[in-house]
């Protein structure tokens, strides 16, 4: 780790411009290279090419769930080396990768650091989650977690109205290598080295409702309860017409009949917390 890119989203979590300008610094005090930087999405993301072209051997990542997702797919095939650190509202894959969720720390422990792990992923057509996917109804919650994120409360109040809607509505059915014999309001799908992990959310009375929609808004989209849980190879989402899902909290339409599979990625990823190396 020496030359390295810099992405960045400053409306993701703790994201701020005056963060990214303390890691910055953080990288000249260790004698590293800054030989590039984003801030998506008001600038694209790097390619292959141009990251080869500067010379780039690491790109850091101080962003949310769905920066991080955006550069993982578009960057699949790339050689180079990634550092999460954290700077989004969950940041669940910092957490699995290094012991300090202090930024400085963590690049002063990657320095020194040569360990490269590599990660699950959920995966349908182009599209992968590495955090977790949520399929159905409830994940109309995202138009809600964006208002909040924005400070837009007549946007928040139409995007909760809209939600509790559809949340009522029939659910989502998905089939597999495990038996989820019920519609769900959510389907949740958590990568994971065995296969996928599988959690079938059925919310139906109001106040499991409320539970859903907070956790959604809250950005806590992965704790809501659930009721159906197993381990399976792949999925294959059912009925006539396209389902709303979230890959990594970024919505996408799935068309029936995709098939969901789980897979590993490269040893790309540097990790200093040692239970992960």
């Amino acid at each position: 780790m020496q030359n390295l890119w810099f992405i960045t989203n400053p409306s993701s979590g703790s994201a701020t411009r005056e963060k990214c300008d303390a890691i910055e610094a953080v990288f000249a005090e260790r004698g590293l290279s800054l030989v590039g930087r984003t801030g998506f999405p008001d600038e694209p993301l790097p390619d292959e090419a141009a990251l080869a072209w500067a010379g780039a051997d690491t790109v850091v990542l101080f962003a949310g769930d769905g920066t991080i997702n955006a550069a993982l797919c578009k960057l699949a095939s790339w050689e180079g080396s990634f550092l999460i650190l954290p700077g989004g509202t969950m940041n669940l894959l910092a957490k699995a990768l290094h012991d300090s969720l202090d930024p400085a720390e963590i690049i002063h422990a990657a320095h020194e650091e040569t360990a490269r792990v590599a990660l699950p992923y959920a995966e349908a057509g182009p599209h992968r989650a590495f955090v977790g996917l949520i399929i159905g109804p409830a994940a109309q919650w995202f138009r809600a977690r964006e208002a909040v994120r924005k400070r837009r409360l007549l946007a928040l109040f139409r995007a909760m109205r809209h939600a509790w809607g559809r949340t009522f509505g029939k659910g989502v059915r998905v089939s597999g290598t495990v038996r989820l014999r019920r519609r769900y309001q959510a389907v949740l799908v958590t990568p994971d080295a065995r296969g996928l992990d599988v959690a079938g959310i059925d919310a139906r009375d109001w106040r499991s409702i409320a539970e859903l929609g907070w956790n959604w808004v809250s950005g806590d989209w992965v704790g809501a309860g659930a009721v159906t849980h197993a381990i399976s190879r792949h999925l294959v989402i059912e009925g006539s017409r396209p389902v709303l899902a979230l890959f990594d909290g970024e919505p996408e339409r799935l068309d029936p009949g995709t098939r969901i599979t789980g897979g590993m990625s490269a040893q790309r990823f540097i990790a200093t917390r040692k239970e992960a190396a």
